[in-house]
């Protein structure tokens, strides 16, 4: 019975050791209120990602058009302004080169951001 006694008490003290801690107190006051915000939704974060996004998309976009789609042009014969590039139907012409280069763009700013992501990943940073 003893040792029945000795195990219970020591399931007790595990279970008070694994229990949550309450939650903390909310700060209170505007300013603290604020840098809790900032802190709990990672706005600066997010706020960096954003800009080095934008010119990281930006930087792409440089690429591909002064480097990629010439080098298209070149591949593919008739194409050497692809930003031109036009399609008639019947009496009607449609332009579709700038459609063709934000595709492009498109993609390889998609492929760029998942290898940075892979990246990230592998080395373990959140």
């Amino acid at each position: 019975m003893d040792n029945e006694n000795e195990i219970l008490e020591e399931l007790k003290k595990i279970r008070v050791a694994v229990e949550k801690a309450p939650p903390p107190v909310p700060p209170k006051g505007l300013w603290n209120e604020f840098k809790d915000f900032l802190s709990s939704y990672k706005v600066l974060g997010l706020a960096v990602a954003f800009v080095l996004g934008l010119y990281l998309g930006a930087l792409v976009k440089a690429l591909v058009a002064d480097f990629i789609i010439p080098l298209l042009g070149l591949a593919i014969p008739g194409m050497s302004n692809l930003a031109t590039y036009a399609v008639s139907v019947t009496k009607q012409s449609f332009v579709i080169g700038d459609f063709l280069v934000a595709l492009i763009t498109f993609i390889f700013v998609a492929l760029i951001v998942f290898l940075i992501v892979k990246v990230a990943k592998k080395w373990k940073i959140d």
